[in-house]
């Protein structure tokens, strides 16, 4: 709690709007009135009036300042509709198609953070990765700079020795498959951002591989040792205060008597706080892992480079995992141009 514990407080002096598609989910309608009890801004929570209501007396959910909405019923339906098929026509899109699409509650979602009705969603935990993620993607457009749209998982565990205090930053958990050399150094780069906007410190990235500097030989390790140089050359375009270094076995990155032996002048070995991924099996199954084994608190995927902040939780997240999400999204919101210059400016469409 230490580090989530952080973020609720800035969030408390700023707080925002969120909205939450999954408005029917029992975890959902937990973390929403955890999110207005902590004074941390309105939760929107979009379905069915009715049945979001059984839900919450069931539960013994208060909805006081809990707003409710139901995309169908919206006022806002049909210029949402016209909105997204101006931005998706040229896909094929027709007009009866926007209209069906915005009725259901992710893609209205994420229009209403794209039109400033919102500060930014959260969803996820009802649905497969892209129920969310391909909305986002329609209708939320790169931000300014951004080169690549990824995803942050941030874990905090107990053991104070690893990352910042017990906080790791690990990207890509959730969206690029298998990123090229130019993709792994964009997310290498972007998830520092982050890690330094929120906790404050320099981030220490390490590039991970199955090899520490040359221990073994393999197409894969030539991509993670291109990326390593092509992320601190964009860093520094960037102006991105951090290290990086790779690759970097795992133990290398964490364990500092192992990074004494393996790789001494490192900045990064022993010490990281932000670990990068050569891929999305290894990026998903050691989060998950470090999650339910070692049963750290998991927040994300905290979505990476598109022009609002996105949170698309996990199907296995609970209440308190998705208000941390939610927390972190309404963060980023208080001062989102710090990480993308320029981002929020225009509305879809426009």
């Amino acid at each position: 709690m230490r580090f989530i514990g952080s973020i609720l407080e800035k969030l408390q002096r700023h707080p925002k709007r969120i909205v939450f598609p999954e408005g029917t989910e029992p975890r959902v309608l937990q973390a929403a009135r955890q999110f207005y009890s902590l004074r941390l801004g309105v939760p929107i929570l979009l379905g069915d009036r009715r049945v979001i209501k059984e839900r919450a007396q069931a539960l013994s959910v208060n909805l006081e300042g809990i707003r409710l909405l139901n995309p169908p019923e919206s006022e806002e339906l049909e210029n949402f509709a016209r909105r997204f098929y101006s931005i998706r026509k040229h896909k094929g899109l027709r007009q009866p198609e926007a209209l069906e699409a915005m009725t259901n509650p992710n893609y209205f979602g994420c229009m209403m953070v794209a039109m400033r009705q919102a500060d930014g969603v959260v969803s996820g935990a009802g649905s497969v990765t892209g129920s969310m993620l391909r909305p986002l993607f329609q209708i939320i457009k790169r931000a300014p700079g951004a080169q690549v749209a990824s995803s942050c998982m941030i874990m905090e565990v107990e053991d104070r020795r690893f990352g910042e205090d017990g906080v790791l930053f690990m990207g890509d958990c959730g969206v690029i498959p298998d990123p090229s050399v130019d993709q792994l150094a964009e997310i290498a780069v972007s998830t520092a951002q982050l890690a330094r906007h929120l906790v404050s410190k320099r981030p220490r990235v390490a590039l991970l591989s199955f090899s520490t500097k040359g221990s073994a030989t393999h197409p894969s390790i030539g991509k993670v040792q291109a990326a390593t140089a092509l992320a601190i050359k964009k860093a520094q375009e960037r102006r991105v205060d951090a290290d990086f270094d790779g690759e970097l076995q795992v133990d290398a990155a964490l364990v500092m008597d192992i990074a004494t032996r393996k790789v001494p002048d490192s900045q990064v070995a022993g010490r990281a706080n932000v670990l990068i991924f050569p891929d999305l099996n290894s990026g998903n199954i050691a989060s998950k892992l470090l999650w339910h084994i070692a049963r750290a608190n998991a927040y994300g995927q905290i979505v990476l480079g598109l022009d609002r902040p996105a949170a698309d939780v996990s199907r296995g997240a609970n209440a308190h995992d998705i208000l941390g999400a939610a927390a972190i999204v309404g963060v980023q919101a208080v001062d989102y141009h710090v990480l993308f210059p320029g981002a929020g400016q225009t509305l879809p469409g426009d």
